[in-house]
């Protein structure tokens, strides 16, 4: 049985739920731990920046960022980025670079046990 959620905001305890089931039906942890990190408290989740993409990302790396991506800083290669939310600046610059931005629905969909997903948080 899942954990009860409660977060007041209907699409995170959705993604939750999603996250956790995907974890459990697919002997992924990565989905379990990207679950914890969203279920924390908004004031101890930092957002991350598209720079930091930059410094920890390789060139077509597959990456998942629980939680909020800001635009403060340079991207430079291609990157697959599935987040919470977006700001719009960041998700443009994300396509500037060649990269793709999907919602993290999307991301266990596409890569339902997480091999070559990695956690930027």
């Amino acid at each position: 049985m899942l954990r009860e959620i409660r977060k007041e905001n209907p699409e995170l305890s959705h993604t939750l739920i999603e996250l956790r089931r995907a974890a459990k039906a697919h002997d992924a942890p990565i989905w379990g731990d990207v679950a914890r990190r969203l279920a924390r408290p908004r004031h101890q989740v930092e957002p991350v920046n598209v720079g930091q993409l930059e410094r920890l990302a390789s060139a077509n790396d597959t990456v998942v960022v629980p939680g909020k991506l800001l635009a403060q800083g340079v991207l430079s290669k291609p990157l697959t980025v599935a987040a919470f939310h977006y700001s719009d600046a960041a998700r443009d610059k994300v396509h500037r670079a060649g990269g793709t931005t999907l919602g993290i629905h999307e991301l266990i969909k596409a890569k339902p046990t997480g091999a070559g997903v990695r956690i930027i948080a």
